[in-house]
């Protein structure tokens, strides 16, 4: 029995990068005698084990052969006789495709060493095509690593999405995928690459439409760059995302068109409808009055939630790539909701006799906060 760290781990000691995950593969093993061994058997699919100490993961070299679309329809074949290049043959990328033994010692038969110098992401063998799911991975690395695709690999890409693999991911996957790939370093490479190979008309044929209304790519790929590097939480990125929409008609249906097929997170939703329907308010924020300031605060239920009326903010901000009016505006903003929510609704709700005025009058206090803080109309 040998055991060899695989995958990410090695490829990102490589890089120089900190690992936070290590996985391993056993080759010249059984189940059973993992389990004598005291590993914890946890795999569905194939053969996964955790380690009785570390509990890190380690799986049973394999093999597997395509038996029906999709990224589910694999039979998997693990047995001690499969060898780790036949395990590594199966991966997505060659960098992806690296092993190292107890000794420290690289195990790359596919190149995955040179291509992480060169920064090329190359599919290992033609079984890529395989998998639907190695699209949205190989666009989530070129946003996190920023390299290149080799021309190769994106041909084969562009093969699979021609041959309909692309409309066979669900909804929860392709969420996942573009969740991480939102919170990279350059997001916007992420929707780059699909958008070339033509996955993007497949995953996300609402973006695509947006793109191509004149100077909206290129306005979108700088707002997600941007909020990346302000290091914003994903809703503000999906947000951002979100705003490209505008550009088209019906741009509310649109965005919950797209939020239902991705089956996004409540939260991520309604942030993103936010952005869409109050960005050009909040652009306006340097000009506004202290009434329409208030109204447009009670608009956003920024009374109760002004954490997110802040990602708001930063959506806004992002789309407008920080640019000095908008950061103008956004300091104003917050400046005035700060004052609005000091007034005390409560105090003006039990010395107001009549219920139906507090509702006016508790308006009233708050314009004349925003006014007195902002020495405004």
């Amino acid at each position: 029995m040998k055991i060899y760290a695989v995958g990410g781990a090695v490829r990102d000691e490589l890089l120089g990068l900190p690992v936070k995950d290590r996985d391993y593969v056993v080759v010249g093993a059984t189940p059973e005698a993992l389990i004598r061994l005291g590993y914890k058997p946890v795999g569905k699919d194939f053969p996964v084990f955790l380690h009785p100490r570390t509990h890190e993961e380690y799986a049973l070299a394999r093999t597997e052969r395509k038996t029906a679309r999709g990224y589910r329809g694999f039979q998997v074949y693990a047995a001690p006789e499969v060898t780790l290049e036949q395990d590594l043959s199966r991966r997505d990328l060659t960098i992806n495709a690296i092993a190292r033994d107890a000794q420290g010692r690289l195990v790359d038969p596919y190149g995955g060493a040179a291509d992480l110098k060169r920064g090329v992401l190359r599919h290992v063998s033609p079984a890529f095509a395989e998998d639907p799911v190695r699209i949205l991975r190989v666009a989530r690395f070129a946003a996190r690593f920023a390299f290149k695709v080799a021309p190769a690999t994106l041909r084969l890409m562009r093969a699979m999405v021609e041959a309909g693999e692309a409309d066979a991911l669900v909804p929860e996957r392709v969420w996942q995928e573009l969740a991480v790939g939102l919170m990279e370093a350059a997001p916007s490479a992420m929707f780059v690459l699909l958008r070339n190979c033509g996955a993007l008309a497949r995953v996300l044929p609402e973006l695509n439409a947006a793109w191509t209304h004149r100077g909206q790519y290129a306005r979108t790929r700088r707002a997600l760059d941007y909020a990346a590097a302000q290091d914003y939480a994903l809703e503000v990125r999906y947000a951002v995302l979100a705003c490209a929409l505008s550009a088209v008609e019906a741009p509310e249906r649109e965005l919950r068109s797209m939020c239902a097929r991705l089956r996004a997170p409540a939260d991520t939703r309604e942030l993103a409808l936010l952005a869409l329907r109050q960005r050009e308010p909040i652009e306006l924020g340097a000009k506004l009055g202290a009434p329409a300031l208030v109204a447009l605060f009670q608009s956003c239920d920024a009374w109760r939630r002004p954490a997110r009326f802040g990602e708001l903010l930063q959506a806004v901000e992002s789309c407008d790539a920080g640019r000095a009016r908008i950061l103008a505006a956004a300091l104003r903003l917050r400046a005035a909701l700060h004052a609005a929510r000091a007034v005390n609704a409560g105090a003006i709700a039990r010395l107001e006799p009549e219920p139906n005025k507090i509702a006016a009058r508790l308006r009233s206090a708050r314009v004349a906060a925003v006014r007195s803080a902002l020495n405004t109309d």
